[in-house]
């Protein structure tokens, strides 16, 4: 199986439970979960398990995939928002998820200083006339 350090591809379970940090450092928690975009067929967003004690009080955020940076050979990755930043965002509980739609998760995507990933505009998909062999 090929190493973390050089591979393009993870498996999600592979992922859940990294730990995230920012750029000074600071422990910003675990992810918890990764959320699939059904439609689009890729990654909507990472959810973050950040404060509460021995993951009592703990609460999620939804956190763009494209705001990660992995830093594979640590098993982690890097947040690039202040701790505080953070803490203000808006957040949710283990037991009570937010109805996810485009709309809500745009405003995540804008908070964390992402343009939504469908409204980049992508290039047009040739037709494939060869078999993949």
């Amino acid at each position: 199986m090929e190493s973390r350090e050089s591979s393009h591809f993870l498996s999600a379970s592979t992922i859940k439970g990294d730990k995230v940090v920012n750029r000074a450092g600071e422990d910003l928690g675990k992810i918890e979960e990764l959320m699939i975009d059904l439609e689009d067929g890729r990654v909507a967003y990472a959810v973050l398990s950040f404060g509460g004690f021995l993951g009592m009080g703990n609460k999620l955020f939804a956190i763009p995939w494209k705001a990660l940076s992995l830093k594979p050979h640590e098993h982690s990755f890097i947040l690039n928002v202040d701790k505080e930043i953070l803490e203000k965002a808006e957040g949710f509980d283990k037991d009570h998820w937010p109805v996810i739609d485009r709309g809500w998760l745009g405003s995540m995507y804008i908070y964390y200083g992402h343009k939504p990933y469908w409204q980049v505009e992508l290039p047009e998909q040739t037709e494939i006339t060869q078999p993949l062999n």
